[in-house]
């Protein structure tokens, strides 16, 4: 395993102080209401991917998150990815690339829906539901994980920690905003660690109520509560996992041998369809650690606030921000609403690099976003 450093974290709001990533894996968001980021984004080289090419989906989630949770001996770490993406979950090769060229040459899809509940939510989440259980059972503890969803990540979270010891969820949903498939999903287990609890309104709503619990760390500590959504960045190292597979199965065919490879990367872009920037978030660390990745392609329905934020500089949930561009638009309800997301929390993680990481910077962004929301 390609450990050179530990890996510490810290908030987007400058207030936590480094701690280890198993901390960060049970309390959700930082003390201080941020998310937590590594301190430093871990570096592999040309000729470590290189490396890791013969090495199944498992065996590659064990490296690459493994660069994060420097705190998991490695070799329990590969147990537990051995775990989370056997064949009692996913079939080989767990991620699939399946080549279009007839539609475009060169164009491919990466197959992120094998996993229990057909959603790409699976591959962050099978992890989770092993590597929570692990260290509450090391620690001797229980932990009650709160989330909101707007159909994925609650089934994908709820089959994830079914039955499991010492974990109960406790998912917050918009009531009639979920697909058929997704709601009957969740609804339909009967598992006595799972709760459902239907919201009246969108998914921010739900998010909020979420966020407003997280940010009381008092009530938090006294009632265990932890998160398994993207403002969890245990989901964020899993889904780095699938960039790196995704290149390395797209570079498998290119015509030059190991020298080239090295020295001359096989280069990709990659469209991603985003709701809550977590996704992208993951293909934009990949790239940051060093996956020869040209472009991220964010892709969004017509309720786009991510597309809104980067071409004007403004965010913020959809009611409370001013129309642009004109005239004022409708927050409208398409299927699937998993993009659906008014106000995408990963976000905060991109902003807080760009801002930089000094202590001011919290500050001067919260500043800027005011001035021209």
């Amino acid at each position: 395993m390609h450990r050179t450093q530990d890996t510490s974290y810290i908030s987007t709001r400058g207030g936590m102080a480094p701690t280890g990533f198993l901390d960060v894996l049970l309390s959700g968001l930082a003390p201080d209401g941020g998310l937590a980021v590594p301190a430093a984004v871990p570096r592999i080289t040309a000729a470590t991917l290189e490396s890791w090419r013969s090495l199944s989906y498992p065996e590659l989630a064990a490296e690459v998150i493994g660069l994060y949770a420097t705190d998991i001996p490695s070799a329990d770490l590969r147990a537990l990815t051995a775990t989370a993406y056997g064949p009692e979950h996913f079939p080989e090769p767990v991620v699939q690339l399946r080549t279009l060229d007839a539609v475009a040459p060169g164009l491919a899809l990466v197959g992120l829906s094998e996993g229990p509940t057909m959603a790409f939510k699976d591959l962050a989440m099978q992890f989770l539901g092993q590597a929570i259980p692990y260290e509450l059972a090391r620690e001797g503890r229980v932990l009650n994980i709160l989330g909101a969803t707007s159909g994925d990540t609650g089934s994908a979270a709820e089959h994830a920690f079914r039955g499991r010891d010492g974990v109960s969820v406790f998912m917050l949903s918009p009531q009639g905003r979920m697909s058929d498939v997704q709601r009957a999903q969740m609804y339909s287990l009967a598992d006595a660690n799972i709760h459902n609890i239907a919201v009246e309104g969108v998914f921010d709503d739900c998010q909020n109520l979420v966020k407003a619990i997280s940010n009381d760390p008092a009530f938090k500590a006294e009632y265990a509560i932890g998160a398994v959504n993207s403002i969890n960045f245990g989901r964020i190292a899993a889904q780095v996992v699938y960039y790196v597979w995704a290149w390395l199965r797209a570079s498998d065919t290119a015509t030059r041998d190991h020298t080239d490879a090295v020295t001359t990367p096989f280069r990709v872009d990659v469209a991603v369809p985003s709701g809550n920037f977590g996704n992208i978030y993951a293909g934009h660390l990949a790239r940051t650690m060093g996956v020869p990745i040209r472009r991220l392609i964010l892709a969004t329905n017509e309720n786009n606030v991510l597309d809104e934020f980067f071409s004007t500089g403004s965010t913020g949930p959809a009611r409370a921000r001013r129309p642009w561009p004109p005239p004022a638009r409708r927050w409208t309800s398409p299927r699937p609403p998993t993009s659906s997301v008014s106000s995408g929390p990963c976000s905060a993680r991109r902003r807080s690099q760009l801002a930089g990481r000094s202590s001011s910077a919290p500050a001067s962004w919260t500043y800027l976003i005011s001035s021209v929301a």
